[in-house]
């Protein structure tokens, strides 16, 4: 059983020790700014407007989070697709209530006007 996980386990501590040894050498070596020009907000050439307090509107969450689910659903479903002649009628049916129960979602989402920008 040790021979099957060592692999696992020795790139697990090499990432590990990676890591560490990269973010220690950054900040050992790497080159230290004052703030100046180099602390202001850019924005695409152009110079930002208001606060940096002010509230994000909650419509952005919604679409990033509507963004999210539509990509977990296609990770669920690529790996049916590839083993779907084999699951049978049981893997339709289940297949079938996953999307269904996101299409209600994305349904009570429009509902509710989360992907209307006007």
């Amino acid at each position: 059983m040790f021979e099957q996980l060592f692999p696992i386990l020795f790139l697990l501590v090499v990432a590990a020790v990676l890591a560490v040894v990269m973010a220690g050498a950054s900040i050992l070596l790497g080159k230290r700014t004052k703030l100046g020009k180099k602390g202001q907000p850019y924005e695409c050439g152009i110079d930002p407007v208001g606060s940096t307090k002010d509230p994000i509107p909650v419509k952005f969450y919604l679409v990033a989070i509507s963004f999210i689910i539509f990509d977990l659903e296609v990770i669920f479903l690529l790996p049916y697709a590839i083993v779907a002649r084999d699951l049978g009628a049981y893997g339709l049916l289940a297949a079938s209530v996953f999307v269904l129960i996101i299409l209600i979602g994305y349904i009570y989402e429009l509902g509710r006007g989360a992907l209307k920008w006007g």
